[in-house]
């Protein structure tokens, strides 16, 4: 961990030191901080994939969502709205597609219309939804509910998920729908579908790659499941196969993101 965080400290920027202070003893970030992480919002509440861009992208708010997260702010008014837009998004099946307009530069898993992506975005906006929901009190009173504020939202994403879930406990889509997944179905208190998706991503663990594995074990982690489970287990043993020498884990989309694989590996271990 001390190589992790040195990592950090000397190839990140501003923002990222932010979150990793959150993350290593609760500082809360600076107002002006705050901002830029929260900037380039659109007006419905979303975020757009690029800077440039004025489509909101249900992936593109999901990954400003786990930045915001590790800065303490989903309970800020920015998040609030970009929680409220993920909601205001879910078809009538319990599930989420991308804007139509997004088909030509949407990646593979974000692909408007196609079965996998939607079952993938589904899972990446149940855990937000989820998150905020329990641990924010993003948007209306505090509700003990099982999903909290976003109660019938989640169970709706639960019920989606686990309607094409595979006997085997493996799914139709991307392999970070799977931890992203067993995650919603487990705060969910479906304990049992939640624990056959993790058997069979203990299966795949030796052979994720840094990125993944660091977000596999934040994520688990993020909605409760213990530190001893062996799931969460194996994955630790996976990320200290595959820490650099300099500190830190490799991004799957470039060296660019390093740090973000970093402080996923991070949050995945505290």
């Amino acid at each position: 961990m001390d190589a992790a965080i040195g990592f950090v400290v000397a190839h990140g920027d501003a923002v990222d030191r932010a979150r990793l202070s959150r993350l290593r003893s609760g500082t809360a970030p600076a107002p002006d901080l705050l901002d830029v992480a929260e900037g380039g919002q659109t007006p419905d509440g979303g975020w757009p994939a690029y800077l440039d861009g004025s489509v909101a992208s249900v992936d593109a708010t999901c990954f400003r969502l786990a930045e915001l997260d590790d800065l303490g702010a989903l309970g800020r008014p920015a998040a609030r709205r970009a929680l409220d837009w993920l909601a205001s998004r879910q078809l009538p099946d319990g599930g989420w597609h991308e804007d139509a307009a997004l088909a030509e530069t949407a990646p593979e898993w974000a692909r408007p219309g196609d079965p996998e992506a939607g079952f993938y975005l589904t899972a990446n906006a149940g855990f937000w939804l989820t998150v905020a929901g329990l641990d924010a009190r993003a948007a209306g009173p505090l509700d003990h509910r099982v999903g909290g504020v976003y109660a019938g939202v989640v169970h709706a994403a639960a019920q989606s998920l686990v309607a094409r879930l595979n006997p085997d406990g493996s799914w139709p889509s991307f392999l970070a729908a799977g931890w992203l997944s067993a995650a919603v179905l487990h705060r969910q208190h479906m304990f049992q579908e939640s624990a056959r998706i993790q058997v069979a991503l203990a299966d795949r663990v030796a052979d994720m790659s840094p990125a993944d594995v660091a977000w596999l074990a934040a994520t688990l982690r993020r909605v409760e499941v213990e530190e001893h489970d062996w799931v969460v287990v194996r994955a630790r043993r996976r990320l200290t196969e595959t820490q650099r020498s300099d500190g830190g884990w490799e991004s799957d989309d470039g060296h660019q993101f390093d740090v973000h694989t970093t402080l996923a590996a991070i949050r995945g271990c505290r």
